[in-house]
């Protein structure tokens, strides 16, 4: 019996061993592991591992020829390179304090091979300096993000967009989209805002600005307004503002002839001056305190009657809308437009100055109703061209969507609500 357990173990151990070299390899796998292959390093179409990347700043007296014989490249190559080149980029105008770099072979004898001028944020311009010689300019795409922001008024409308953490620029967009409709130099404490927009980035994270406002909401003296882009007119290209309503934001005039500056002399027929004795000397004006070269601005379409100079009025033009309305600009330091010339809402016919009498930079702004000098705060002036019933369709289904996002910010948690962004395309915008 002992002797048959003792054949069966052995006979186990053997299945046991066969089994084991069964899953052994017969063979020892020679194949050599994959090969990693390094992804090159390409920056400006080159391969910055090849080159020894040298970073400038341009002097003054500096240019592109001077740069290229100090680094060994002699003026009848530095000729031959400009006459390759001067059909595709332009290197005549260097800025003093920009940017450039000078990429150099890595062998006993650096040599440069490339010149990379970035003359902005966006832009380069890329010269091939040796074997086939070129010129090109390489933009970087831009990222266009929706963002929502709001703001309460404390103080000015452009505190406030930096104490929100906003972009200033948008400052100056919601001051055109409500040019017709809000004075901005009258602003209460307390006003508040929403607005949805779109801002410009390069490197994901570079601002080069806002594109546009797709939609806003202001409080202003305890009224609402809403403002909604809309293309009314799709063979003219024209994006214009309309609220709630469809009713259309701009109007036939401006409400002041500067974007930003406070009025500091109103239309007042009753005004006594010391300077005379206290004596009543009407002012039939509206002065915008603003800076020596602020842009003045028409503020509505019309034909220049006058642009002149006179002892009282300084550089002055004088501006015929229609039969109706006539305006008039006072002080300036220098005109821009001439007699004759049609001029379009908003367009700059000046800069503030102080020519004339004057005691310091403004610029007067006068108004004429049916040939008599008014107050244009007290006009009840034209509105613009309504839009069509069945445009109006069109419209309020177009900003449904948009108005439920707008009236959904909350002016709490303003922080939370600066974050949301919404990436629209990474399109390259030339």
């Amino acid at each position: 019996m002992n002797k048959i357990f003792v054949i069966l173990c052995l006979f186990c151990v053997a299945i046991s061993i066969t089994s084991c070299d069964s899953n052994s390899p017969t063979e020892v796998d020679k194949t050599p592991p994959s090969k990693i292959i390094k992804p090159k390093n390409l920056k400006y179409g080159f391969n910055m591992d090849e080159y020894e990347e040298v970073n400038k700043r341009i002097r003054r007296g500096d240019t592109f020829g001077s740069i290229l014989e100090e680094n060994g490249i002699d003026y009848p190559e530095v000729y031959n390179i400009l006459q390759v080149i001067k059909k595709d980029v332009d290197v005549k105008r260097l800025v003093v304090g920009k940017n450039y770099k000078l990429l150099y072979t890595k062998d006993s004898i650096a040599t440069p091979i490339a010149f990379v001028y970035q003359h902005d944020i966006r832009s380069s311009k890329v010269i091939q300096l040796r074997d086939s010689i070129y010129g090109k300019q390489i933009s970087k795409p831009i990222k266009l993000v929706l963002k929502e922001g709001t703001g309460v008024i404390e103080n000015s409308l452009y505190e406030t967009m930096i104490n929100s953490g906003l972009n200033d620029q948008l400052t100056y967009y919601l001051s055109d989209v409500y040019a017709w409709n809000i004075d901005f130099y009258r602003l209460q404490k307390g006003d508040r805002f929403k607005v949805i927009y779109s801002e410009k980035f390069v490197d994901d994270s570079i601002s080069v600005g806002i594109e546009r406002i797709k939609a806003a909401y202001f409080e202003h003296a305890n009224k609402e307004f809403y403002a909604f882009e809309f293309l009314p007119d799709s063979t003219k290209g024209i994006v214009e503002y309309f609220d709630n309503n469809a009713k259309n934001l701009r109007r036939a005039f401006l409400k002041a002839p500067v974007k930003f500056g406070p009025v500091t002399s109103r239309y007042n027929l009753k005004r006594r001056i010391a300077f005379y004795g206290n004596r009543i000397k009407p002012h039939r004006g509206t002065d915008f305190a603003a800076r020596v070269g602020t842009p003045i601005l028409a503020t509505a379409n019309g034909v220049v009657v006058k642009a002149s100079y006179s002892k009282g009025n300084g550089n002055y033009i004088t501006i015929k809308h229609n039969n109706t309305y006539s305006t008039q600009y006072l002080h300036m330091k220098r005109r821009k437009v001439k007699v004759g010339e049609f001029v379009t809402q908003g367009q700059v016919i000046g800069w503030v100055g102080m020519t004339g009498y004057t005691s310091g930079p403004h610029v007067c702004y006068r108004f004429w109703k049916n040939g008599r000098q008014v107050d244009p705060f007290k006009q009840k002036l034209p509105e613009a061209k309504p839009i069509s019933d069945k445009l109006k369709i069109t419209y309020l289904n177009a900003i449904e969507d948009l108005k439920t996002q707008l009236d959904c910010i909350s002016f709490e948690g303003e922080k939370t609500n600066l974050n949301n962004k919404i990436a629209l395309s990474h399109s390259d915008i030339n």
